[in-house]
C-alpha cells in the first residue's frame, strides 16, 4: 500500500507534518511518501489567474501525487479557525482540474495545534466538505496541545489514549 502523508501547513518545522508522517508510519509494511506543499507553490488563485495561466503544473502534479497513492494521510494546520491560506490556495487550484480531489481514495484527516483547541474548527470543515472532494474518509482525529501529547525525540504520540484512538483509525486503511 502506497500512502500519501502531507500536512496542510508550508511551516517547515510543522507540527502537522510530524503528526502526519507518524500516523503514515502506524500502517505496517505501507511505503510513504511525505509531501511539502510548499514544493506546489503558485499564485493566489483567482479566475483571472486560472484565465492568464490556464492549470499550473504544480496543481497537475498534485493531483497525480493523490491519483498514485492507495490513500492519504492529511494533518490540517489551523490559521485564525480555518485552513492555512499555503493550502487552501493548492486546493482550489488542483480542484479546477477535478472537484475529485482525492479521488475517491480513503483518507485519515487530522490536525492539531500547541493550543487546547487541537486545530478542530478546521477538522470539522474539511472533513464536512470531504464527501464534495471525493474523499472517504476512514477517521479523523484532533490532538490537542501537540507538545504535551507527542514525544519530538521519538516522534510519537506519547498519549496512550490519543494513540490507541490513531491506530485504531488508522488500521481502517
Amino acid at each position: 500500500m502506497k500512502i500519501l502523508a502531507l500536512a496542510a501547513s508550508s511551516s517547515s518545522t510543522s507540527i502537522n507534518k510530524q503528526l502526519a508522517t507518524y500516523a503514515a508510519g502506524l500502517v505496517a509494511g505501507a511505503e510513504v511518501e511525505v509531501l511539502d506543499i510548499n514544493d506546489y507553490e503558485m499564485p493566489i488563485f483567482s479566475e483571472d489567474k486560472e484565465k492568464e495561466l490556464g492549470q499550473p503544473e504544480q496543481a497537475k502534479a498534485f493531483f497525480q501525487k493523490i491519483g498514485e497513492a492507495d490513500a492519504v494521510v492529511i494533518s490540517y494546520a489551523e490559521h485564525n479557525g480555518s485552513y492555512a491560506a499555503a493550502f487552501k490556495n493548492v486546493f482550489d487550484w488542483t480542484s479546477r482540474i477535478d472537484m475529485k480531489v482525492y479521488q475517491g481514495k480513503p483518507v485519515v484527516m487530522l490536525a492539531t495545534s500547541p493550543g487546547p483547541g487541537g486545530a478542530a474548527t478546521v477538522l470539522a470543515a474539511a472533513t464536512g466538505s470531504a464527501p464534495y472532494f471525493a474523499a472517504e474518509v476512514k477517521g479523523s482525529l484532533s490532538v490537542p496541545s501537540f507538545y504535551d501529547n507527542f514525544d519530538m525525540e521519538k516522534g510519537e504520540l506519547r498519549n496512550e489514549e490519543l494513540n490507541a484512538e490513531l491506530n485504531t483509525i488508522m488500521s481502517a486503511l
